[in-house]
């Protein structure tokens, strides 16, 4: 029986592990605790700087096992979540060594994320079918693209969308806000940035916003208001209004959609319409789409 949970440990100095490479991630032997840690990030043992998600491996008789063996730790959308909170804590430790100018730490945990970022499995499918698709090779992208729909439907979802309704095109564009957020708090910032672009020959007033937020555990929280960023813009035809904003999320994973309530006003009485706002992801691990 495993169970998994990730943890921050902000010194290290007890106990003396001896690490290996494995093929799910980086085994160590904490000799004092006699127990196996298992971390999907890279750590140095000596220095106090140091995330990983253990593995606490127990035998039959409910006892812990000191056996070294490697034991594949199954994929699936739990683990992606993890693997997510490991790469987010990772990235806090840099900027954390960086600012306290500690810049040899900052150096390791960097080294760190680049090996995290060349062997986590969501990156390197990402990669592959990218790789693939530039190649012609589209059964492979295919092959590669449900191997990834199987252990991480939301990251097929891209950081962007582009929908247009009645001449109305909205684009957005989410990123994660590390400085903002605290990973080992479960507390997460993402900002998004939207363009909407009046495509038709009549003048639109936006009056209202309805947007749908699910996290990675399937919570969903509708929020509705009035305008944005505490205006009503009115967008004459063939030209944009922009604006930003932000979402906090329990979790470094989940999705956003939603719709405008709009208004034409050339003509007085005139009915209001939705513009839709498609699905767009929230991700700490971001991806490789350019912004609008």
């Amino acid at each position: 029986m495993h169970s998994l949970s990730l943890k921050l440990f902000a010194d290290f100095n007890a106990g003396a592990p001896c690490c290996f490479r494995g093929r799910d991630g980086y085994r160590c032997r904490n000799l004092d605790a006699g127990r196996r840690q298992i971390g999907f990030g890279c750590w140095n043992p000596s220095r106090k700087y140091k995330v990983l998600a253990c593995a606490l491996e127990r035998n039959g008789n409910g006892g812990e096992s000191s056996s070294l063996n490697p034991t594949p730790i199954p994929i699936s959308s739990s683990s992606f979540l993890s693997r997510s909170q490991t790469y987010a804590l990772l990235k806090q430790q840099m900027e954390v060594a960086a600012k306290s100018e500690d810049y040899e730490e900052a150096a390791r945990i960097r080294d760190s994320l680049k090996m995290f970022e060349d062997e986590e499995p969501v990156l390197r499918l990402r990669r592959l079918i990218k790789e693939a698709v530039s190649e012609e090779r589209f059964e492979d992208a295919v092959k590669y693209r449900d191997e990834l729909k199987e252990i991480a439907p939301h990251s097929l979802l891209k950081c962007s969308s582009d929908a247009t309704t009645l001449g109305i095109r909205v684009q957005v564009r989410s990123v994660y806000i590390e400085g903002r957020s605290q990973p080992s708090r479960g507390q997460y910032f993402f900002a998004y940035r939207i363009r909407i672009t009046n495509n038709s020959d009549r003048s639109v007033q936006l009056l209202k916003r309805h947007w749908i937020i699910t996290d990675a555990n399937g919570k969903t929280e509708n929020v509705w208001g009035v305008g944005v960023i505490g205006e009503q813009p009115v967008i004459l035809p063939r030209t944009s209004f922009e604006y930003s904003s932000a979402c906090p999320l329990g979790t470094p994973n989940g999705r956003m959609e939603g719709d405008f309530e709009m208004k034409h006003i050339d003509q007085i009485g005139s009915p209001t319409f939705n513009v839709a706002i498609a699905p767009f992801s929230l991700s700490t691990l971001g991806d490789d789409g350019d912004s609008f």
